[in-house]
């Protein structure tokens, strides 16, 4: 098996693409139409601030992948892509406000994270220039520090 040694232009195309899907899937889970029912105040709460969590979350993952769309463009050297091209850390989603929500936007929004969590894997492993630690000296390690603890 080989190891990768840089992102290329069709990931990040087709990550781009996922983006772009999944953005507009956000976009209409939380489209806050007005409604009349009595008791609905903390549901809509609730989807205004998870709302503003997912589509902050997608709008970073859609400006890293943009920013590397320049990059492969030639509209961006890789200084400038590794120094203003950082995808921001997660915020997480709320147990409580989850807990007022449909399940199917409880699931948008868990996909919406496992997908920065990809994006988030690829840009430090692009970061460390893909420098993989072979498992058999991981595996020394943990059987070194096992060892030495007894």
């Amino acid at each position: 098996m080989s190891i990768p040694t840089d992102i290329s232009k069709p990931i990040i195309e087709a990550l781009y693409c996922e983006a772009l899907v999944l953005a507009d899937e956000v976009r209409a889970a939380f489209d806050l139409a007005p409604t009349r029912s009595e008791g609905e105040d903390m549901v809509r709460i609730a989807l205004s601030v998870e709302g503003l969590r997912t589509t902050t979350r997608m709008m970073h993952v859609l400006a890293w992948l943009l920013n590397h769309r320049a990059y492969f463009a030639g509209e961006l050297s890789e200084f400038q892509l590794r120094r203003h091209g950082v995808l921001p850390p997660d915020r997480a989603a709320d147990p409580e406000q989850l807990a007022r929500l449909e399940p199917e936007t409880c699931a948008l929004i868990a996909e919406t994270e496992a997908f920065h969590g990809r994006v988030a894997r690829l840009d430090a492993a692009w970061r460390e220039r893909f420098v993989v630690q072979p498992a058999v000296l991981g595996l020394r390690e943990r059987l070194g520090r096992s060892l030495g603890s007894l």
